[in-house]
């Protein structure tokens, strides 16, 4: 049954039933989403047959290309799989090997130290990052978001999530004045002018923001008045200045004495004689994480991890999105060849896949979970994870009902997952791609795509559970 292009026709989802007749739920009009929206759709019950609107149109998969990275993860690395990151010994010196881990710790490196029992460094700490090569930052990703934390660089020297904290207030006077805590080994900022609403309104000025290689942050431009600090977050832009300035911390912190200095490992590496190791926790419970938070650092190093593994080299963006498409075509029979895959998080502006490539990505997902034990990992809606608190599922009766993965990028509202049937089993496949969505701002009206979500969902549901 194939459904016509334009979002007036009907859509229709057969239900088998001996006691009643077939629910026919329909997709909402099309008058709902602004005109120019760009919409993707599929869904398929037990007991319907394969419906979709414009499947083989290319659209960018936003965070729901976590879905892709995580089933890769799955099939190559295994549920056993751990991030090590090793002290080692090379003489007077001691190298500190970083693996790419997104969930290494200030205090993973401390307790690393403690184990290694040495008081006394008679050389250089060196810092080894040679497990990724290439890029740090992807292809694709828009320069204006760089110094925030959900596009934190992917480098092999993952600390404390590559991410800072900070505050900033706002004076009487006009002026504003932040605060960093003075652990973080960063330097922030302000030049932002303290206005009303109406003046920034006025003035076209928002709060803006400029990063150096040194880990500088400085904030101009224009706030608003506000009684409380506003919380910031910030995107380490130097891995390596960021984790000397902590392991020096840590070294004064245990009374640890360096002769030499913390430098940063040359290619090739040189290995030493493994002193201390510390294991992350074992792929799902990083992949459960990554999931349900989205966290785009987590997807992007396994990406490269998986380049990594995959080619027998260090990992990168380029030989990572390379090894995802080889994984799936020969574990999963899932053919993504002509899918552009930039990184493994979906922040890239460049990436682009279809509808039904990621209805593959489902179907083989839903057959083999009873192996995989995938689908557990992911965000429940209206009660976990990124889904907790989409306006579209917060209530009855489309909360606790699906398990998906959202996806947002500028004009773009994705979600990729699974209706539950009336035992709380994985039912219904759907994805739901949407883009160029340019809404009128009216704060008196249910945004649109709200609008539009809540039938395509109730009706989804509907049909799964009479």
């Amino acid at each position: 049954m194939l459904i016509a292009t334009g979002l007036t026709y009907s859509f229709f989802l057969t239900v088998s039933s001996s006691l009643a007749a077939p629910i026919k739920p329909h997709f909402p009009s099309n008058d709902i989403l602004p005109s120019g929206t760009r919409v993707g759709l599929i869904a398929k019950s037990p007991s319907s047959t394969l419906l979709y609107q414009n499947k083989d149109m290319m659209f960018p998969p936003a965070s729901t290309l976590k879905l892709i990275t995580a089933l890769a993860a799955k099939l190559e690395l295994g549920d056993s799989f751990r991030y090590q990151t090793q002290l080692e010994k090379d003489g007077n010196n001691l190298i500190l090997r970083f693996s790419g881990d997104p969930s290494l710790t200030s205090s993973d490196i401390e307790n690393l130290l403690d184990k290694a029992n040495n008081k006394l460094i008679k050389g250089d700490l060196i810092i080894d990052q040679n497990a990724f090569t290439g890029y740090e930052k992807g292809v694709g990703w828009p320069w204006d978001i760089l110094g925030v934390c959900y596009s934190t660089p992917s480098s092999a020297i993952t600390l404390d999530g590559n991410c800072v904290m900070a505050s900033i207030y706002t004076n009487a006077d006009g002026t504003t004045r932040v605060f960093a805590p003075a652990h973080q080994p960063v330097v922030v900022s302000t030049q932002a002018k303290a206005v009303t609403r109406q003046q920034q309104k006025d003035q076209y000025c928002e709060l803006e923001l400029a990063t150096t290689p040194a880990n500088h942050y400085q904030l101009s431009g224009c706030l608003v008045k506000q009684d409380k600090p506003l919380p910031l977050n910030f995107a380490v832009q130097n891995s390596f200045l960021y984790s000397s300035g902590i392991l020096q911390q840590i070294l004064k912190k245990k009374g640890i004495k360096l002769a030499g200095t913390i430098k940063l490992a040359k290619q090739p590496s040189i290995f030493g004689k493994p002193i201390a190791s510390h294991s992350s926790e074992p792929l799902p419970s990083l992949l459960e994480h990554m999931l349900k938070d989205s966290d785009n650092l987590y997807a992007n190093n396994l990406s490269k991890t998986l380049g990594a593994h995959y080619f027998k080299q260090a990992g990168s963006f380029t030989n990572g999105a390379e090894a995802i498409k080889q994984i799936l075509k020969k574990k999963a029979k899932i053919n993504l060849d002509d899918a552009i895959i930039e990184d493994g998080s979906g922040l890239s502006r460049n990436n682009r896949i279809t509808p039904e490539q990621m209805y593959s990505v489902l179907k083989y997902i839903k057959a083999q979970d009873h192996k995989l034990d995938f689908i557990r990992l992911m965000p429940t809606s209206g009660e976990t994870g990124t889904l907790k608190y989409r306006s579209s599922m917060r209530k009855a009766p489309i909360k606790g009902q699906i398990v998906a993965k959202s996806g947002s990028l500028f004009a773009t509202y994705n979600m990729a997952g699974f209706v539950l049937d009336k035992s709380g089993k994985p039912s219904t496949m759907f994805v739901q791609y949407v883009t160029d969505y340019h809404p009128q701002k009216n704060t008196n009206l249910v945004p649109p795509l709200a609008q539009f979500e809540q039938s395509f969902y109730q009706n989804l549901i509907k049909a799964t559970q009479e």
